[in-house]
């Protein structure tokens, strides 16, 4: 007992502070893309072409390209980065990512408009207490592993009134990974009858948002929103622990 206890004052605090300064945040961790489209040449399309999931376009606007990247498709996989000649897009470590309507995600010169708080009734009712019910609709895993290690001691998301809880009658919100594969559309559906109202849907993961690299199979329903209305998207593959605590805390209104 004595050895624990001094293991634990030797360790020190774990908790990351939020939001973390910018010593905090890992170098390797790809975020926001930044888009400079004035760089592009006019006959380039490396980055269209090169995309796996062809979450990148090109609109001529004044004679000129202008690049626009839907993060709702984007698996950050840094290949458009790689790929452009004149370094017209470059991803950051910036881990601010979920907005509220699907079309925000849709990102260019001008960055990208972060979800805003929910009405003033449904912040009174789960701001200081928000229990979410994960489903897993067909995942690889990857979202669930980050969703599951916000309540370790180093993201801490209890702290804030956030929890996970095992029933979906007990939640407050649904948090969805995964393209909603068919053999989990009638699972989720179940889910979400399940849930109490007021309830919130949290799209969490580029396949539980568009589909992903499976987007258009047979087999999926390309994410979540073509069967249940989304209050929260948090783009990435995965994304970061950060990004989904960053988008949980704007929803309920914890900062602005």
């Amino acid at each position: 007992m004595y050895s624990n206890l001094k293991a634990r004052i030797k360790q020190g605090r774990r908790t990351i502070k939020f939001p973390p300064d910018v010593s905090t945040i890992p170098d390797r961790l790809r975020g926001l893309p930044k888009i400079d489209s004035s760089k592009c040449p006019d006959d380039c399309r490396a980055c269209v072409e090169i995309c796996p999931t062809e979450a990148i376009r090109l609109d001529k606007i004044d004679q000129k390209n202008r690049v626009q990247i839907d993060l709702g498709r984007c698996l950050f996989c840094v290949e458009c980065q790689r790929a452009c000649p004149k370094e017209s897009i470059r991803f950051s470590n910036d881990y601010r990512l979920a907005a509220r309507n699907r079309a925000d995600l849709i990102v260019s010169d001008q960055g990208i408009k972060l979800a805003d708080v929910l009405s003033k009734e449904i912040r009174r009712v789960f701001g200081r207490s928000l229990k979410l019910r994960q489903v897993s609709a067909g995942g690889c895993n990857g979202c669930e592993v980050d969703i599951d290690v916000l309540g370790t001691t180093v993201f801490d998301m209890g702290r804030f009134g956030i929890q996970i809880v095992a029933s979906p009658r007990h939640a407050d919100a649904l948090v969805v990974t995964g393209p909603v594969t068919e053999n989990m559309r009638i699972a989720l559906l179940k889910t979400y009858e399940a849930t109490p109202p007021p309830k919130l849907v949290i799209a969490v993961g580029a396949c539980a948002i568009s589909g992903g690299p499976f987007r258009d199979h047979a087999e999926t329903h390309n994410g979540v929103d073509n069967l249940l209305p989304v209050d929260l998207y948090v783009p990435g593959c995965p994304p970061h622990p950060l990004s989904i605590l960053d988008g949980l805390l704007r929803l309920i209104g914890k900062f602005k």
